[in-house]
């Protein structure tokens, strides 16, 4: 009889153990963290520079050239979500997403995390490494960078922590900034392909990201 117990006993506690893993791993709406908090497990630098450290719950980069950290796993269709606050000064950065990375070398997609209070283009789609201003707003094309500033408006807040969502389904990107739609497309480039997030290369300077999740779509 005690052994029976022990099997049952033994049996509920592993039930437990998966539960709270399970838990773990993805919350009530779907998500689940691409940093724990505590390591980089499942990151890494493809550039022989830069540093990224965890301290009090963050990644931190530090580094004298740009450089990118990024997912060991490629995802396709998803919501990513992520905060990030520059520091003071000059400063740039952004989260790639169904980007590629190869040894020194990160190129893809990229919503922009614009340091400059004149040029306000956070939230703005980039294609890292390839056609640049593309759609949104397309750079030089006065209509286009004017009509960006109206829909992004002053969501962005320079000296604080900002929270970026970004939605691919299919063809379909959409990019929000602290709740407000920033950008909504449609491109056809890549279907899938990492998760980043950057350094500018200014050096001295810490960029620190938190809150890094994603629910895979299906």
């Amino acid at each position: 009889m005690k052994s029976v117990n022990l099997v049952a006993a033994a049996v509920c506690c592993l039930s437990m153990s998966c539960s709270f893993a399970d838990e773990k791993t993805t919350d009530s709406e779907g998500f689940t963290p691409l940093f724990d908090g505590e390591t980089l497990d499942g990151w890494h630098n493809p550039y022989k520079w830069g540093e990224a450290k965890v301290v009090d719950g963050e990644i931190q980069l530090t580094g004298d050239k740009k450089f990118f950290l990024v997912t060991d796993k490629e995802y396709g269709d998803f919501i990513f979500e992520g905060e990030v606050l520059l520091p003071e000064g000059r400063a740039n950065s952004g989260f790639m997403f169904r980007a590629h990375a190869e040894p020194g070398k990160v190129f893809g997609y990229q919503t922009e995390v614009d340091g400059d209070p004149g040029r306000m283009w956070s939230g703005g789609l980039y294609d890292e490494g390839r056609r640049g201003w593309f759609i949104s707003p397309i750079k030089g094309d006065k209509e286009s960078e004017a009509a960006f500033r109206k829909r992004a408006g002053d969501t962005f807040k320079r000296d604080d922590w900002n929270t970026y969502r970004i939605t691919c389904k299919g063809n379909k990107i959409t990019i929000e900034v602290n709740g407000v739609v920033t950008t909504d497309v449609e491109d056809d480039k890549d279907a899938s392909g990492v998760v980043g997030i950057q350094h500018h290369g200014e050096k001295g300077q810490t960029y620190r990201f938190r809150n890094l999740r994603i629910k895979e779509l299906e």
